[in-house]
């Protein structure tokens, strides 16, 4: 009879831990999409060093705000226009460029002329500030902030 009460007793402990293996298994952390795998580095272009192709589609889109991008030679390009402003002095700030499981993450705020230099905010000329971003290729789509 004693042979038969332990091999109870370890078949109840085998179905218990068996059980505490699954509920912890089920309870493992989900990994959020949204969450930063990392930073991504970058450079921001200046005219001169934007490809032709690309240049050629932001002159054709600046008078209105967009957003785009554009893959190149193992490159990616990430483009933000803000569209018309009543005058020159405007800049750009790149907030953010991040990768997550599903996309990449790219912020920029649009700066407004520096109050000190009256002679920028004054003109009455209208400027179609811009930025290209121009990081290594990601094959994930770009999600604008």
């Amino acid at each position: 009879m004693k042979k038969k009460g332990v091999s109870l007793v370890k078949y109840g402990i085998g179905i218990l831990g068996m059980a505490v293996l699954l509920l912890l298994a089920g309870c493992s952390k989900q990994k959020d999409p949204l969450e930063k795998i990392k930073d991504l580095e970058f450079t921001v272009l200046a005219e001169d060093n934007i490809p032709e192709e690309l240049k050629a589609l932001i002159d054709e889109k600046k008078q209105n705000a967009f957003k785009l991008t554009y893959q190149d030679n193992g490159f990616l390009y990430i483009c933000v226009g803000y569209g018309e402003q009543i005058s020159g002095g405007y800049s750009i700030a790149v907030n953010a460029l991040y990768l997550t499981e599903n996309a990449v993450y790219a912020d920029t705020t649009l700066l407004g002329p520096d109050p000190a230099d009256a002679g920028a905010a004054k003109r009455n000329t209208p400027s179609y500030p811009y930025v290209v971003i121009k990081t290594e290729f990601v094959d994930k789509p770009v999600v604008f902030n």
